[in-house]
């Protein structure tokens, strides 16, 4: 049910500001700015002393566009679910302060544009993989979250590129420290998902979205994976060591943040309260920039 306020919003025009602000959210400018970090911290690893500066900023800038394109897609693609849920209803396209063709042109514009600029001013492997994540998470995740618990599995590949990304703009190829760098963000993301999910089960049961702790009543198998990639987490992150990317900082640094975010996995898990969920969600957001800031310090 749309309220007062949100009828309002929807017949009043909006200002020029306003609109702006809205396409701005559609991009989820936090998520890819944290994205684009992770991509950075990969560049700077996979350049091996050959940093190119001029290469760096466009590699950037592509996989920002990227990242802002496929967030407005998303959004578009799940309007209707969005709709139903107290988190989301306030969106740009829910809540009517744009129509989901502006919303659909915006996100397609800005995926063509990322896609020729990688092209054009980086590498085609970078390209390459940028169009894995459009169609990984655009084509396939998204509409598998309202099918399936298993779209969690599936949406963890295109979530985890940015480093591969960073690393092929950098490098022209993708090594082992760049499908490293790809696996901590993998098991970095169930955690933290999952968690949220947890926190707002009623929501997502009411838009019929199918994560895991909706169509589990016990909360046990929820509970395993998150221990489960938490755990398996602690020693990948540390994989950089092994193979000479990171010194003795970063391996105390890294293999503190993976006990720390272990540990609030366990006890979320164990207390099923909303109060640690919420903070395992904070330490997540807390682990991913700090872990990749460690392994460039330690470069």
């Amino acid at each position: 049910m749309i309220d007062a306020a949100t009828e309002l919003q929807q017949t009043e025009p909006l200002t020029l500001r306003e609109r702006l602000e809205a396409f701005v959210e559609l991009t989820k400018p936090r998520i890819a700015i944290t994205l684009v970090l992770t991509a950075a911290a990969a560049f700077y690893i996979g350049s091996a002393g050959r940093f190119d500066l001029p290469l760096f900023f466009h590699s950037m800038l592509g996989i920002l566009l990227l990242a802002f394109g496929v967030a407005s897609l998303n959004q578009w693609m799940e309007r209707e679910t969005d709709a139903l849920m107290l988190r989301t209803q306030d969106r740009p396209i829910p809540s009517g302060r744009l129509s989901a063709t502006q919303a659909f042109l915006f996100g397609l514009a800005l995926c063509i544009l990322a896609e020729f600029y990688l092209l054009v001013f980086v590498n085609q492997l970078t390209a390459l993989l940028g169009l894995v994540v459009i169609v990984g998470y655009v084509l396939i995740y998204t509409p598998l979250k309202v099918r399936t618990p298993y779209s969690t599995a599936i949406g963890a590949v295109p979530g985890a590129m940015p480093p591969l990304l960073g690393w092929a703009a950098a490098s022209g190829e993708v090594s082992l420290g760049g499908w490293i760098l790809f696996g901590v963000m993998v098991f970095w993301q169930y955690p933290h998902f999952l968690a949220i999910a947890l926190l707002y089960k009623d929501d997502y049961a009411r838009a019929g979205i199918k994560m895991l702790p909706v169509v589990e009543n016990s909360g046990n198998a929820t509970a395993r994976q998150m221990i489960l990639f938490a755990s398996a987490l602690l020693p990948l992150s540390l994989a950089p060591y092994l193979i000479g990317l990171g010194g003795y900082v970063f391996l105390i640094g890294a293999l503190i943040l993976g006990i720390w975010y272990l540990v609030e996995t366990v006890r979320a898990t164990r207390s099923r309260t909303d109060r640690l969920y919420r903070k395992l969600i904070l330490v997540s957001i807390v682990y991913l920039p700090v872990y990749f800031l460690l392994l460039v310090l330690g470069a």
